[in-house]
């Protein structure tokens, strides 16, 4: 029996998903992200699992604040886990795969860096990766985290076939509209996709224009909620 999932995103990458008993943030750059002028303890309300695809600050966000204040689960690469001082951790890495209870987590390779930059020192924060994280009992959803194309996202298609896509569009620091259709259109049979990375800051892509054009009218159903509307994947 296949039971609904809901999804909701906040901003730039940070999404809410609602399964089964399971309430899972994958990169809650919550606080800080314009397209979202709710609060902090509506989005992360009921909390069980917090994912990260690295370690940049968009991403990390307010990972500390949800975990204290919920007891949540983080999963996320070791030097991540071990950089945040969760006491609740599941470390993984590229190719390994989770279980986490209602759903399993399988880590996929990304092209993009990780770590925290200061003025005075710099903390290196392991691979960036991709998470696919697949309901006992909903759609397996593939958040990309932040990356260029890449041929082997044929053997993410092959090896997981996820059915729900959430796509960097944004350019500059990701794969820009164009190369992020191409890489749905090439590689993936999505079902329904959700773009993002975009419009947070002004050296982005502002809308998702360039990535639905070049989808087409034939390509999977493209996903526009705005910052903190909830809908329903299944």
């Amino acid at each position: 029996m296949t039971l609904p999932v809901d999804l909701t995103w906040f901003g730039q990458s940070a999404v809410r998903l609602d399964f089964d008993g399971a309430v899972v943030l994958i990169d809650p750059f919550i606080t800080d992200a314009p397209q979202y002028d709710g609060t902090l303890e509506a989005a992360m309300e009921g909390c069980t699992h917090v994912l990260l695809t690295h370690g940049h600050q968009d991403h990390i966000g307010n990972t500390k604040e949800i975990i204290d204040a919920t007891g949540a689960e983080l999963v996320a690469g070791f030097e991540v886990c071990n950089y945040i001082g969760a006491k609740n951790v599941n470390p993984g890495n590229i190719g390994g795969k989770l279980d986490c209870g209602a759903f399993t987590v399988a880590f996929t390779q990304a092209f993009h860096s990780s770590g925290l930059v200061g003025k005075d020192s710099s903390v290196y924060l392991g691979n960036p990766m991709g998470l696919v994280v697949t309901p006992k009992n909903g759609p397996s959803i593939y958040h990309m985290g932040d990356t260029d194309i890449f041929g082997d996202m044929a053997l993410i298609e092959e090896l997981h076939a996820p059915e729900i896509g959430i796509v960097p569009i944004g350019d500059r620091f990701t794969m820009g509209g164009r190369v992020a259709a191409l890489a749905c259109q090439r590689y993936f049979n999505f079902r329904k996709v959700l773009p993002v990375h975009f419009g947070t800051f002004p050296i982005l892509d502002q809308t998702p224009d360039k990535f639905i054009d070049a989808l087409g009218p034939n390509g999977p159903e493209v996903l526009t909620p705005t910052g903190g509307e909830r809908i329903k994947l299944s």
